[in-house]
């Protein structure tokens, strides 16, 4: 367990306000707001997910090399190369099946920056799948997007 933090706490921090997005972070957005807004996101990218539309559900990721996903396969950098691996590991609805998160806890890091901890189930015709996942959302140009994920 210390590992994952460990490991959760390098991708945060290496997504840094230098990495060429404008946050949003002088103006602190209320908690309540955030985490509507942040479940918000969460919805839609369920709603994508289960129709098949991966690149929909990639609309709530920030759209920058500087995104960082850890998951099974271990580290992936960049919004595009996060897409493909999901269009390569679901190539169809079969595989991708209906999404659904349970969320578990949503906290403030600092500013508008928050963790999302929970767990993802798919139910599919080839077979249930369920991990869990640790997010880092960020308020960047007016949208809550992902800037770091770690699934698994």
């Amino acid at each position: 367990m210390k590992t994952f933090f460990l490991i959760f706490s390098c991708l945060a921090i290496s997504c840094n306000p230098s990495s060429g997005f404008k946050a949003d972070s002088n103006n602190d957005i209320p908690q309540d707001q955030a985490i509507l807004g942040i479940k918000n996101v969460l919805r839609q990218q369920e709603k994508a997910w289960n129709v098949h539309n991966l690149k929909g559900f990639m609309d709530g990721y920030w759209k920058n090399d500087s995104l960082k996903f850890y998951g099974n396969r271990g580290l992936t950098h960049g919004w595009q190369q996060t897409l493909d691996n999901y269009l390569k590991g679901y190539p169809t609805k079969d595989e991708s099946g209906t999404l659904k998160f349970t969320i578990h806890d949503i906290s403030k890091i600092q500013g508008n920056t928050y963790w999302v901890m929970g767990k993802y189930h798919l139910e599919r015709p080839i077979g249930y799948a369920e991990g869990t996942f640790m997010i880092v959302f960020k308020h960047l140009d007016g949208h809550w997007k992902i800037v770091a994920d770690m699934s698994c």
